[in-house]
């Protein structure tokens, strides 16, 4: 029979992974607390990182219908629930286990689809929803040009094509 307290932290833990974009396991054995403060500034306001119980998580997850991390729950467990951007996490979490072997980045979920280990570091080494979003709208941009130099140039081609065709009906017309 569970206790109020644990059946209080798993609709905690529910509704942190309901809310936000995603969650990243991490196993941190060997942080001191100090580091794992620091961890959780480096994450900024996007994402919450919590220390968790494994068996707890994992009713959580499962009841918010994620079980693909149900592997991932052994040893002593972190979750950052990403709320913000998910790739501004994964490269707070990256470049801080760079800096700290002994955090272990084990598995995610982004939109409720499971991530590896390898596809966090992926989703880190791409470039800020903002950097994408203002390449893409270059790319558009550029293609707006090109566009509008095409139809620009159509009316004057034609005009040229027009002409030549009058100058060589004309000389069909009088040579006959």
């Amino acid at each position: 029979m569970p206790t109020p307290n644990k059946a209080a932290s798993v609709a905690e833990l529910k509704d942190a992974f309901q809310s936000s974009n995603a969650a990243v396991l991490t196993e941190y054995r060997g942080l001191t607390v100090a580091q794992l403060k620091t961890l959780r500034r480096s994450l900024g306001e996007n994402a919450q990182y919590a220390v968790v119980k494994n068996t707890l998580t994992k009713i959580a997850a499962n009841e918010a219908g994620i079980t693909a991390l149900d592997e991932h729950f052994a040893g002593p467990t972190a979750v950052a629930f990403v709320t913000g951007d998910p790739v501004e996490s994964a490269k707070a979490l990256r470049d801080f286990a760079k800096e700290n072997p002994n955090l272990i980045i084990k598995a995610g979920v982004l939109d409720g689809k499971a991530l590896s280990a390898d596809d966090i570091k992926k989703l880190a080494d791409l470039e800020s929803r903002e950097v994408l979003l203002s390449k893409l709208a270059g790319a558009f941009k550029g293609k707006q040009s090109q566009t509008a130099s095409l139809l620009q140039a159509l009316p004057s081609k034609f005009v040229r094509t027009a002409e030549a065709l009058r100058v060589k009906l004309a000389e069909q017309g009088g040579a006959e």
